[in-house]
């Protein structure tokens, strides 16, 4: 067994905190790299259709949650930080009041929780499905119906080529449409137009014509496969006649609550109206004829992406290249710095408690990146970087990795600005400051933009105390550095830290 494999974990697990359920699965990593799942919980917390006329999730369904995860916290507590992947979609998006949320949900889990963009979760859904799949050719058409939004991707293999997340889904038609229960054919029609009208201005890149098979996922979805299955009307998958026949047998229902339709759950029923309506739509606007449904969908994603993470396979280094290049970046300055940042981060970390899994990395993308503003202008190149930072469409990070990095580009150079920390999720308060020092310093040390080397500093921190000492002499050498240093302090000093240097 090789150094690697030992230094794996056997077990892992991923969390989907969805608009309408929340999901977890538990897999064995073998030693082939493959997944073997073991373990699968769902419970339906209609998180989405707890949002109050505030935007702010309700007590009852903040309730729901936190038993949902109070549950799911004892089948992960002891498996190591490193084997967990937890994320929120949609509604966490949105909530007005989802920090607080968040910061309670991890204390129960005692786990960090990473709320996605949609087009990151497009990104996850299409890794879980194509995973599922056997390698074909031609490009897939992949749809996701949540709770709150719809994704779809269009990819080849295992690459998505194209990927949206629109704001149309089970949930949030449901109680526009059929907030009462009562389902009518004036309801439905105008639940299909809405769906139809979202879609509408992305429906061109995704139609008919662009791929070779439409295949669907998640519980909409899957739930609608199951009905049109076990009543007869499609043998595999969905075919537009079968979703047409559910439609009229829906509408003649009159009612949720008198809808008998085999393989229709009992939690899938308040919502399954509404989800229709959006797959109507997507066939409609489409021009899709079938759709094939997979088993899999983003939890999967989710653990095929850790499982990247964790054998030195993580998108974000392809993510942190590709905008690198994109941004003419400086490859030789931001090597230069960030190989000084993890030398002083090494003698950091340990003293200052860093998380050297899932903070250290961040500090080594910030620094390569911490110039992408220059291409947009020199003068407050910081800020410009900092806005990139935190907006652009970046490929396995979540919100509040951006939103990180972000704060460290915006702070590496003149003031620190405490402020921008104070927004962070709590995890990242206080390790940001710290590490956006170590950031600063780096920047500081390789001013002059050469190959120089400079030369080793010995670097001690405690709490907001931070010393270096430098060579006998090399600072009388080197002035310009001498007086960056002696500005730093000050700088420094108003964040709340005390530098000194010898």
């Amino acid at each position: 067994m090789s150094t690697i494999k030992q230094n794996l974990p056997e077990i892992v697990a991923a969390i989907d905190l969805g608009s309408n359920s929340f999901h977890m699965i538990v897999a064995r990593l073998e030693e082939s790299g493959t997944l073997s799942v073991i373990d699968r919980l769902r419970e339906s917390v209609r998180l989405g259709g707890g949002l109050d006329e505030k935007g702010n999730i309700s007590e009852p369904a903040q309730k729901r949650a936190f038993e949902c995860l109070e549950t799911f916290s004892q089948r992960i507590r002891d498996l190591p930080h490193s084997a967990i992947r937890v994320a929120g979609t949609n509604t966490l998006r949105v909530a007005k009041n989802s920090r607080s949320f968040v910061e309670k949900a991890e204390d129960i889990l005692n786990h960090s929780i990473e709320i996605i963009e949609g087009r990151e979760e497009a990104r996850l859904i299409y890794l879980g499905v194509a995973h599922g799949l056997a390698t074909k050719e031609g490009k897939r058409l992949v749809v996701d119906i949540g709770g709150g939004s719809t994704e779809f991707i269009i990819g080849h293999g295992m690459t998505p080529l194209r990927r949206e997340s629109l704001y149309t889904g089970c949930v949030s038609s449901s109680r526009r449409f059929f907030n009462n229960g009562n389902i009518t054919k004036q309801a439905m029609n105008a639940a299909e137009l809405e769906a139809a009208l979202t879609l509408f201005p992305q429906a061109p890149d995704f139609k008919a014509g662009r791929w070779e098979e439409a295949i669907g996922c998640s519980g909409t979805i899957k739930s609608i496969g199951n009905i049109v299955h076990q009543e007869g009307w499609c043998l595999e998958g969905i075919s537009y006649k079968a979703l047409l026949k559910l439609r009229d047998t829906v509408i003649d229902a009159g009612h949720v609550d008198k809808l008998k339709l085999t393989g229709l759950s009992d939690s899938r029923r308040p919502v399954i109206a509404g989800g229709l309506s959006v797959l109507l739509a997507i066939f409609n606007t489409l021009n899709i004829d079938h759709m094939l449904v997979s088993d899999q969908s983003m939890r999967e994603g989710l653990l095929y992406d850790l499982v990247g993470r964790i054998t030195h396979q993580d998108v974000r280094d392809a993510t942190v290249e590709a905008a690198m290049s994109r941004w003419g970046v400086d490859v030789e300055q931001a090597q230069r710095i960030t190989n000084t940042v993890q030398t002083l981060c090494h003698a950091a970390c340990k003293q200052w408690a860093i998380d050297t899994e899932q903070l250290a990395p961040l500090l080594k993308w910030a620094s390569m990146l911490h110039e992408i503003g220059l291409q947009v202008s020199h003068n407050n190149y910081h800020k410009h970087g900092a806005y990139i930072l935190q907006n652009a469409d970046l490929q396995g990070f979540s919100r509040q990795e951006q939103a990180l990095l972000a704060a460290l580009v915006l702070s590496h150079r003149s003031k620190l600005r405490v402020d921008a920390f104070k927004q962070l999720m709590k995890p990242f308060v206080k390790p940001g400051k710290q590490m956006c020092v170590i950031l600063r310093i780096a920047v500081l040390l390789h001013r002059g933009r050469t190959d120089q080397q400079i030369p080793e500093i010995d670097l001690t921190v405690s709490n907001k105390k931070i010393h270096l000492r430098f060579p006998e002499g090399w600072l009388d050498e080197h002035n310009m550095t001498l007086a960056d240093l002696s500005k730093e302090v000050d700088y420094l000093d108003d964040a709340g830290y005390k530098l000194s240097f010898e």
